[in-house]
């Protein structure tokens, strides 16, 4: 494969992942640091990107060139209609950072494109719409418990940082929030009461958390995202 049909490709799995609602033009303009205008033009076929300006963009979006490859010399499983990649990054990161720095991916992990494509947002303010929106995290053994059976200890959970409200995503069953707690998340259900968030476990013996919020302050800011998928050990 040549350095245009290359070029092409990265152009079509870039529109592919804008049309999931993964990516958009802003996001990538900050992730890469060209302008909105340069990428528009390179997505409309009206200008080219350099072998470096490609090394830029494939790193940003955690892809290498063999996600470039055609469909026939990719293993099945690779399908970039089936699946999409998900960045593992720590704690601080998944709290702190908009947009996922290339050096603060930890790991890789593959996730259903169809569960992305289908998970409903629910951003408490429309700041949090610019956030890179889905991002996983490692949940240690004594972070596991507290959550026990639903977590199991040096679980994955996967996190949609675009869904930061404490509306129920369905009647019959609690949210599982990541919740910012001092320097570290921590996987809770969550409601508010009194001016407080209470952090709740599904281990009974583990306690109910309360943190308090400052004047005006609303919970979503201590709720980095809805854990719509959690990858337990076996």
């Amino acid at each position: 494969m040549n350095f245009t049909q290359m070029h092409e490709r990265l152009r079509l799995e870039l529109l592919r992942r804008i049309q999931r609602g993964t990516l958009s033009v802003s996001l990538l303009a900050r992730q890469t640091g060209f302008r909105q205008s340069h990428l528009s033009n390179f997505l409309r076929c009206r200008r080219q990107l350099s072998l470096e300006g490609m090394d830029r963009v494939l790193a940003a979006q955690h892809m290498g060139t063999a996600d470039l490859l055609p469909d026939n010399a990719r293993p099945a499983y690779q399908s970039a209609e089936e699946i999409a990649l998900v960045p593992v990054v720590s704690h601080a990161t998944a709290m702190h950072e908009p947009v996922v720095r290339p050096s603060a991916v930890l790991s890789l992990i593959w996730v259903s494109a169809a569960l992305l494509l289908s998970t409903r947002s629910r951003p408490s303010s429309t700041n949090r719409r610019t956030w890179e929106r889905f991002v996983a995290i490692p949940v240690s053994a004594a972070d596991a418990m507290a959550m026990d059976p639903v977590v199991q200890p040096d679980a994955i959970a996967v996190v949609d940082r675009h869904y930061n409200s404490l509306a129920q995503y369905r009647p019959t069953r609690q949210n599982v929030y990541a919740l910012r707690k001092d320097t570290r998340l921590k996987l809770r259900y969550a409601d508010f009461m009194l001016s407080r968030l209470v952090m709740r476990p599904h281990n009974g013996a583990y306690p109910v958390e309360l943190s308090e919020m400052e004047p005006g302050e609303s919970p979503g800011n201590l709720i980095v995202g809805r854990v719509i998928l959690i990858l337990n050990e076996h």
